[in-house]
């Protein structure tokens, strides 16, 4: 089994957005997250046209797309950038393909494109990714308790990162 990250383009926008869509994927998002089809293209537009500020990448396993990932800059002067939207469609679950892609993109991130830090943010309910991330090499840094209002209800979330002296 192989796992490459690409950019993502225009013609993957109906992979991306059944991803998002998806009753198990989408309960983990936050509100912020594209969710029609003109939002998705918006973002791969913006991927392609500032692609070390901002990024919008498929994950593809032995040529077929499985899943998602994404970034953003959050401090420019810092080189840190903001990791987001990791998804792995329902038929590539349980490969560990997330673990794979996201050592992946850390390399992409921290050695081609040269940051220094990358961050995340989980909801401290979404057990599963919170037990990916720390698979992947990212260090738990803190909680934040009642950080979000989600579904009527206050939740908390967990903040990892990594530092190019991670890898």
């Amino acid at each position: 089994m192989s796992v490459e990250l690409r950019r993502a383009n225009p013609s993957d926008a109906d992979f991306l957005l059944e991803l998002l869509a998806d009753e198990d994927v989408r309960q983990f998002l936050g509100p912020q997250t594209a969710s029609t089809r003109e939002d998705v293209l918006e973002e791969i537009e913006r991927s392609l046209a500032e692609p070390e500020d901002f990024g919008r990448f498929v994950i593809d396993s032995d040529g077929e797309p499985a899943g998602m990932l994404g970034f953003h800059v959050a401090n420019e002067r810092s080189r840190i950038a903001r990791l987001e939207r990791l998804a792995i469609h329902p038929r590539f679950r349980g490969r560990r393909l997330a673990d794979e892609a996201a050592r992946l993109f850390q390399r992409l991130l921290l050695s081609e494109l040269g940051y220094h830090r990358l961050e995340l943010e989980i909801y401290a309910f979404n057990e599963r990714a919170c037990a990916h991330a720390e698979r992947a090499g990212f260090v738990r840094e803190g909680w934040k308790r009642k950080a979000y209002l989600k579904d009527g209800e206050w939740v908390d979330s967990v903040l990892y990162a990594v530092v190019a002296e991670d890898l």
